[in-house]
């Protein structure tokens, strides 16, 4: 039992070790523990004290390297769920879930959170006439840290019942009967007319002045007008 014992302690004091500063937990586990480079490091809790009319609340989750990883919970003081949130690279990633202090879900959000070391991804390309359906997949490059993507869901507090939804592809919004593709369809409306509308027999535009006369003795007695032509065919 004592071997047992001291083993346990050898590996508690390697572990604080690692650690510049930390807290003991109330079951006895490691917390907010700062490493020897300055960074935050496994599983905290941290309280947010209340701040110009803001209320405040506590979270809990792991660091890795000084950045959020994996989930994430949110309580008010007092204990009650506010939210869940997923993390990666310190950003969101992933369905992120907001309560009210009832318990009752508020707003279900979908986050893509974009690798700092590699901002590029393969990202599917839907089509024209079904925009379900992956047309092909295309590398390019995200900008931002984390990016709106798929379904958001806005809750009624009362019922907990969904009132609206909106649908995100890397932060844009997708608009029903828009779009997306950077190929747009063609209008055709005007593209159907005959060659021969302009192959056709040509009309000979009148003189200016014989316009003009028209024009003044519109409605009159006709009247007879010369227009240089003789009437006269030659012979070839």
């Amino acid at each position: 039992m004592r071997y047992v014992l001291f083993i346990i302690l050898l590996i508690s004091t390697k572990g604080f070790s690692q650690c510049k500063t930390f807290i003991i937990g109330v079951k006895g586990d490691t917390l907010n523990c700062v490493d020897m480079n300055g960074k935050k490091q496994g599983r905290w809790v941290v309280e947010k004290p209340p701040l110009r009319g803001e209320k405040g609340y506590e979270e809990q989750g792991v660091f890795i390297n000084d950045k959020k990883e994996g989930q994430w919970q949110q309580f008010t003081l007092d204990g009650d769920l506010l939210a869940i949130e997923n993390y990666r690279w310190g950003n969101k990633n992933g369905r992120c879930m907001y309560y009210n202090p009832f318990g009752q879900p508020v707003r279900e959000e979908s986050w893509k959170a974009v690798n700092p070391d590699n901002p590029y991804d393969t990202v599917d390309i839907y089509g024209i006439n079904d925009p379900t359906k992956v047309v092909r997949r295309q590398v390019m490059k995200l900008e931002g840290f984390t990016l709106r993507h798929g379904t958001w869901k806005f809750f009624d507090p009362d019922f907990g019942t969904i009132i609206r939804t909106e649908q995100y592809r890397l932060d844009k919004l997708v608009v029903a009967g828009q779009v997306e593709d950077e190929l747009a369809p063609i209008d055709i409306s005007t593209g159907n007319k005959a060659k021969s509308d302009t192959t056709g027999k040509k009309s000979i535009a009148k003189p200016k002045e014989v316009t003009e006369y028209e024009k003044k003795n519109a409605g009159k007695k006709k009247v007879k007008t010369r227009t240089g032509e003789t009437g006269h065919t030659p012979n070839p």
